[in-house]
């Protein structure tokens, strides 16, 4: 990675800052806080004497000094921080072989915007400053509820980040951000905590984090280039500081209920349909039972969650961390999640402030149950005219039918356990150099372990006359990080401010190190997964190995960034980053990805400024190309060989390997440029801000599976990973925030945003690998196993839904469709198949108010999307009247004709408005707090989840995942989502 050279020049960094430290010690130096006595970044402070004029700004510490002073008495200092009064100081004195200490604390004006630090890649900077479009929450402004993942925070927070999930505890959000940008599995953006890269954002609890931001457009993203196609998210944790002992304790509990269930006949009515139409169901099928399946499988769910925060620090000391506990009892049985989380932050300052050594570790612990997706197909299926369970106790099972299992029969025999065990570690030092260089390096180790369980008691259907079959596989994926890099940060004396960042990273990703095993055959169920030697597999068994292979991936990056600004009025900022990665052909593994942006602080010119209507006015503008590695492993353009079949070879079949993979030394990068014209604005001293972006992004050398050329293969396998497709998004974005009132002991605070994104595949060939269309959306279903429901092809989006154009009922009761001629039919084809709306909102929005008045407080946040198609293929499936007497039907079925043999085929007749708007949450609390006290702050709350939902939507739930190149489908596997009512407490001491 590096030779002993760059090592004696890493050991003798702080050694030159020890030097330096004694030879020029600043003649003035001091600290900028605020009224908290937190330290405020970025404050201008000018120093001043008769026509000597000198400019320096405060780092992320607060910190000033100015240096090689003349001599003299009567010096004046200004302070100028974003949002603060102007503090004039007079009377300094600067005299030889002395040095002036000062500590300084500004009040922030009366209105200041949110969150005015804003974190960017390796660095911070105030948010006036920013050239970019980045979006930043701050803990006040994140949702409520019961949190099982960091990502829930945001929902419907910010403009152009969509967020959707189920009920389901040990689910992972899934998140887009302003569209689709590949055709693989890469779509979500890189998450950054405390400036170290992770894969897993549940590592640390959201009671720690403090802010998180969103760069958006490749300008602001691009510094992190190979895993920024997406966009990036950037998580900051609490931190301490020396003097201001903290410990805060939050806990709730939450109880949970289904929010909504599928309308499905009962027994009285599926029994009364089969006689309107001559049919009956069979004895075995009838036992009189009156079963509502999914009543039967679902429950009261109750949640917890106990976190304990500690900061505190002294003497250039500084610590924080926490210690949290998360337990959800879900609303469908089997199912739960606990969680432990734990955090350690420690910083020391030495040298006089030229030297900080910072340590931190998280660790993440947890234990999940799951269910079989087989059981939210049926709990709509099963014949609700079945009792759960038979004379003798055991469950009611039917041994006829495919597919078919007792819904509680898969719980009860059907185990599937993960536990996780997430570290991560850092050290990191930062060394104020010469010239105000300052040396950053930090090594960070991270490990992720997957134990997973699975098994199949006797009575197990899903593992039949296999007497117990116990699977159990325990796999590590680690990551190594070294990172280093110089920053140079100066004021000129004529208005000017210059940084610059130069880094140099590389990172190496171990992936799949580990196995998996099983056996069948056990005397007991006792032991279930415990013990997989107790199995006696019968002669010949082959265990289940899986197919997870190690794999090693290593990214090398160098990287580079300016800002400048001139009069806090014309800001620039550039960057160049050099990525090399191991998932690409040899030929082109390394790629450049530039940047650059800039700003017009307009509300800074006499000609607005004095006109005294605007507060705030800016204008960006901004372009950068970044790449996408997240989804591609090392083996994507390798030749690979597997198994390719078996042949008899002396009295037994042996496997054949060869190639299954053709090899690409050519593949490369896909490359994501974006174009980004901004606007921020306030009115009335910022009482109402906002923003405005819109961009066009566009994504190039897009890899997909293509048929190879023959002359180039190398395996029978005729296809092979290659660049050739081209894919855009062009939107808008809006956000506002306004005071509306802020008067005596009430204030109304109030914030919208929304966004618009129009997705388009402009190509899926070059000159070499040709491609017309893309079939997707296969969803399965009664006789229609092969039957696709989308199409990417060049001119539509992602998301395009392709099938039937439904035109009623004929005179005997059948489904008729819209044939290629336009005549009507009751046997379509594939060919009949049209363009029939697309699964991707045309708007995304989302609507919070919060009141206070004295202590009391009432938050009220609203989201939802308009203008999208949602395929519902659960009642597709189910709506079969001729299948009446082997399955429950949808009440819908009750008013279809029996002979209607072509009422489930997919057509637009399930293609369905998928707009809705959600009361996603409200809370109320009353706020206590106390002077001298050794509790200074109670919170006390009430919150209510998913509280109603208006939707014209006939499935569960309208929130669907478009996160993936078939977004939009609801295929019968929706985990239920949950209603919450929530009571916590919160305890500063």
């Amino acid at each position: 990675m590096f030779n002993k050279s760059w090592l004696f020049i890493l050991l003798l960094l702080p050694c030159w800052s020890v030097l330096y430290g004694q030879s020029q010690i600043p003649l003035i130096t001091g600290i900028v806080n605020d009224e908290h006595g937190m330290p405020v970044l970025n404050v201008s402070v000018k120093l001043q004497k008769d026509n000597f004029i000198y400019y320096a700004k405060t780092d992320v510490n607060g910190i000033f000094y100015f240096s090689n002073i003349p001599y003299g008495n009567d010096y004046t200092l200004t302070f100028d921080g974003a949002n603060f009064e102007i503090q004039v100081l007079t009377g300094y004195d600067v005299k030889p072989g002395s040095t002036t200490s000062i500590a300084v604390k500004l009040k922030k004006t009366k209105i200041t915007e949110l969150a005015p630090v804003v974190i960017v890649g390796y660095g911070s900077t105030v948010k006036r400053d920013i050239t970019t479009a980045i979006s930043s929450l701050n803990a006040s402004d994140f949702n409520a509820g019961v949190i099982t993942n960091p990502a829930e925070l945001l929902q419907g927070k910010i403009p152009g980040l969509n967020i959707s999930e189920d009920g389901n505890p040990n689910g992972v959000p899934v998140m887009i951000l302003r569209g689709p940008s590949t055709l693989n599995l890469g779509q979500k953006p890189f998450y950054v905590i405390d400036g170290i890269p992770v894969d897993d954002i549940n590592m640390v609890s959201p009671e720690d984090i403090a802010s998180i931001e969103v760069l958006k457009d490749a300008s602001a993203s691009a510094i992190y280039g190979d895993r920024s196609a997406n966009g990036v998210i950037i998580v900051t944790t609490r931190k301490g500081k020396p003097g201001d002992l903290k410990i805060t304790y939050n806990s709730y509990g939450s109880v949970q209920r289904i929010a909504n269930f599928i309308s499905v006949a009962t027994a009285d009515q599926l029994r009364a349909y089969l006689m309107q139409n001559n049919k009956a169901l069979a004895p075995a099928d009838d036992n009189g039972g009156n079963t509502n399946w999914q009543k039967e499988v679902s429950r009261t769910g109750f949640a917890q969650n106990h976190n304990i925060g500690f900061s505190n620090g002294g003497d250039g000391f500084a610590y924080s961390g926490s210690i949290n506990y998360f337990q959800d009892n879900a609303i469908i049985k089997g199912s739960s999640l606990d969680r432990f989380t734990g955090r350690i932050n420690l910083e020391q300052h030495a040298l006089q402030d030229h030297l900080k050594l910072s340590f931190s570790l998280y660790n993440m612990i947890s234990d999940q149950t799951d269910v079989d997706s087989l059981i939210f197909y049926n709990v709509l299926r099963f014949l609700p005219t079945l009792n759960v369970f038979n004379s003798d106790g055991t469950y009611r099972e039917d041994l006829t039918r495919t597919q078919t299992y007792n819904p509680l029969g898969l719980i009860a025999n059907d185990q599937y356990n993960t536990k996780l065990k997430n570290i991560l570690a850092n050290v990191g030092a930062e060394v104020l150099l010469p010239f105000n260089i300052t040396y950053n390096v930090n090594v960070n180790y991270q490990t992720n372990t997957i134990n997973a369980n699975t098994y199949h008691n006797h009575y197990s259907l899903l593992a039949y006359n296999s007497n117990g079959e116990a699977i159990r596989s325990t796999y590590e994926n680690t990551k190594q990080i070294f990172e280093n890099y110089l920053s140079y940060d100066h004021a000129f004396a004529d208005n000017q401010h210059l940084k610059f960042l130069l880094g140099y990273s590389w990172q190496q990703d171990v992936n799949g190190d580990g196995f998996q095993t099983s056996n069948v055959n056990f005397a007991s169920d006792a032991t279930t997964y415990y013990n997989l030697g107790l199995g006696q597999a019968p002669a010949g068994y082959v265990p289940l190995y899986g197919n997870i292979s190690i794999q090693t991936l290593r990214l090398i990056s160098f990287y580079s960034r300016f800002n400048y600004s001139y009069k806090d009025k014309y800001l620039v900022q550039g960057s160049l980053r050099r990525d090399g990665s191991s998932a690409f052909g040899i030929n082109h593994r390394w790629g450049y990805f530039p940047t650059i942006s800039a700003a017009w602080r307009l509300i800074e010119e006499g000609f607005i400024k004095d006109k005294n209507i605007l507060s705030d006015l800016k204008l960006r503008a901004g372009y950068g190309v970044a790449g996408n590695t997240i989804g591609f492993d090392p083996l994507t353009p390798l030749l690979l060989n597997n198994t390719t079949g078996s042949f008899y070879y002396n009295g037994s079949y042996v496997n054949a390997i060869g190639p299954t993979q053709n090899p690409n030394p050519d593949l490369q990068w896909e490359k994501t440029a974006q174009l980004d014209a901004g606007i921020d604005f306030g009115f009335f001293a910022n009482r109402l801000t906002g923003t405005i972006d819109v961009y066009n992004k566009t994504t190039t050398d897009l890899i997909y599976n293509y048929q190879q050329p023959v002359s180039l293969l190398y395996s029978s396998a005729n296809s092979v990973y290659a660049n050739a497709g081209e894919m855009n998004n062009k939107g808008i974005e809006f956000s506002i925030n306004a005071t509306p009132i802020a008067a005596g002991s009430f204030k109304w605070a109030s914030n919208f945003n929304l966004a618009h994104n129009h997705n388009e595949v402009v190509s899926l060939s070059n000159n070499i690998f040709k491609l017309n269309y893309i079939y997707t959306g296969n969803a399965g279903g009664t006789g229609q196993s092969n039957a696709v429901t989308q199409i990417i092809q060049a001119g539509y989006p992602v998301g395009q839904f392709y099938t039937l154009h439904y035109l009623g009922k004929n005179s005997n009761g059948v489904s008729t469709f819209e044939d290629k001629n336009g005549n009507p039919t009751t046997t379509p084809q594939s060919t009949d198949q049209r363009y029939l709306g697309n699964a991707q909102p045309e708007v995304t929005f989302g609507f919070g108010n919060n009141f206070k008045y004295k202590n009391f407080e009432l938050n009220v946040f609203l989201r939802g999307v308009t203008g999208n198609k949602i395929l519902n293929a659960t009642l597709a499936t189910l709506n079969s009247p001729g299948d009446a007497s082997n399955h429950n039907i949808p009440t819908l079925t009750l008013t279809e004709s029996y002979n209607d043999y072509n009422a489930s085929l997919y057509s637009d007749r399930y293609l369905e408005n998928g707009s809705y708007l959600r009361l996603d949450h409200a809370s109320f609390a009353y706020n206590l707090k106390f002077a001298n006290k050794p509790i200074k702050s109670i919170r006390v709350y009430f919150t209510g989840t998913n509280i109603f939902t208006i939707t014209g939507y006939r499935g569960i739930d309208p929130e669907i995942d478009i996160g993936s190149i078939m977004p939009g489908i609801d295929n019968h596997n929706y985990y239920p989502k949950t209603r919450s009512f929530i009571t916590g407490i919160s305890l500063a001491l």
